[in-house]
């Protein structure tokens, strides 16, 4: 099996969530994605029975953070916070470029983001679909983009099931000396 090695890290986060299985999806999915960790802001629910859904087993691999609120939410230095909501304001999916170091959060099933999470959020974006998706298919496409858009992987063929072309290799430059102006 082909694991795509991606420069950077990334976070799976859900506020006020209250299914199980959906947290259960989610962790399974962020888990497979290669997510470093997930977090919780104001759950609705213990959420003890995720693992009926999470087949993966990813409490075993992944560490879970909860916060009481988005103010209590503590990031790692030089990490992004990116809301993913269906707003006017919001960026499409296609057109955003992920932040290397990056944690998405996203919103409760039967409700948005609230705007306290928004007003801490550095980047909101949007799934263009017509109406919200389930909370654990949102986090699957975002995660997918991510994957596709950093990673290194050859060009799609152009007529479908042409053959596929495996990336071009790394080519490194010359080593570049930079002096001080001291000289």
């Amino acid at each position: 099996m082909f694991e795509q090695q991606l420069r950077g890290w990334f976070a799976i986060g859900a506020e006020a969530i209250s299914k199980e299985v959906n947290f259960g999806n989610l962790m399974r999915t962020a888990h497979a994605f290669g997510a470093a960790y997930l977090f919780l802001v104001d759950p609705v629910a213990t959420l003890r029975d995720a693992s009926r859904t999470d087949t993966s087993k990813a409490n075993l691999s992944l560490p879970v953070f909860r916060y009481g609120s988005p103010d209590e939410m503590k990031l790692p230095h030089g990490c992004k916070l990116v809301g993913v909501e269906l707003t006017d304001d919001a960026v499409p999916l296609p057109s955003f470029r992920h932040p290397s170091a990056a944690a998405y959060v996203f919103g409760p099933e039967r409700a948005s983001l609230t705007p306290a999470m928004l007003a801490r959020c550095d980047h909101v974006v949007r799934i263009p679909t017509r109406f919200c998706v389930n909370l654990a298919i949102a986090a699957a496409i975002v995660m997918y983009d991510r994957q596709i858009t950093l990673g290194r992987f050859g060009e799609r063929p152009v007529m479908a099931g042409g053959p596929v072309v495996p990336p071009a290799p790394h080519v490194h430059g010359n080593v570049v000396l930079r002096r001080s102006g001291r000289d």
